[in-house]
């Protein structure tokens, strides 16, 4: 029988801020257009959270059965590590999803927007497939992609859209900064597990582009979230404050450019989720403020 610090670890806590971090910057585009409605961004902030720790869990699940994490660098697994039995995490991530599933229509329902539907249930569709099924995309170096809509352009627009019921152009623009920090932390995590990944066949986007290149793509997604707040400037002046940030890209990139792996690497995991929090208010803010 798994602890509760077990499940909490088992959650992947430190992938939360891909889940806080969009929420906060379609919301400070709604504050900025003088729509903001709180009561939906927490909505939205719930739909977020739960979609993230379950898939964290629908993961667990499907890589457990299918024995994939029975030898790994990272995080404990609850299922590859025996804490818990898989009928268990699959419940706890059903359980995630029909709470995401709950919000989104309460959202759905308060703007009659139809459409979101359709929306909602490719998020769905999205987390389960990620690692589950027989033809799991996460296993076919599109894990990276998914991160990028979903939880770039999908979260942030949508965020704003429950808010503002339209979407401005700064929504689409603010997306993909932050849609490239989250893949920032799936790129550090899979270059990680590059070792363990290429032998049970687990073909992620680092396994395919090898360890040197995969370290040039983190690098890339780490940085150029701080030359696209330029492409806001001339509209969202204050979102230049976003820049204060780029102090915290120095330890891991150097980390990454330096050939840091295995352990060294869960350090590095974390620091690229504090960046991307503290990246994310500040441009949060600066769309507020502008």
């Amino acid at each position: 029988m798994a602890t509760p610090a077990q499940w909490f670890a088992g959650a992947r806590p430190r992938t939360l801020p891909a889940a806080v971090v969009p929420v906060a910057v379609g919301t400070g585009v709604a504050a900025g257009a003088g729509g903001g409605v709180w009561w939906r961004a927490l909505l939205a902030l719930l739909v977020s959270l739960a979609l993230q720790v379950g898939v964290n869990y629908a993961n667990d699940y499907s890589d457990g059965v299918k024995g994939t994490d029975s030898d790994r660098v990272g995080p404990m697994r609850l299922v590859g590590s025996g804490a818990a039995p898989a009928p268990q995490v699959l419940a706890a991530a059903l359980g995630c999803l029909l709470v995401a599933a709950v919000a989104g229509l309460v959202l759905v329902v308060s703007i009659q927007a139809w459409w979101l539907f359709g929306v909602g249930a490719l998020c769905l569709l999205a987390a389960w497939f990620y690692t589950g099924g027989s033809r799991p995309y996460g296993y076919r170096a599109l894990g990276e992609i998914s991160v990028f809509v979903f939880f770039g352009l999908v979260a942030v627009a949508g965020t704003a859209y429950v808010q503002l019921e339209g979407l401005p152009w700064q929504a689409v623009v603010a997306a993909v900064p932050v849609g490239l920090l989250a893949c920032a932390l799936l790129v550090v995590n899979n270059l990680r597990d590059i070792v363990t990944d290429t032998p049970s066949g687990k073909r992620t986007l680092a396994v395919v582009l090898g360890d040197t290149r995969t370290r040039t793509l983190y690098t890339l997604c780490l940085l150029l979230p701080f030359t696209l707040l330029l492409g806001l400037a001339p509209t969202d002046p204050w979102v230049l404050i976003g820049l204060l940030a780029l102090p915290l890209a120095i330890p891991p990139v150097k980390a990454v450019r330096g050939g840091a792996v295995g352990p060294a690497l869960i350090a590095t995991l974390q620091q690229t989720g504090r960046l991307q929090l503290v990246f994310g208010l500040l441009l949060a803010l600066g769309l507020a403020l502008s």
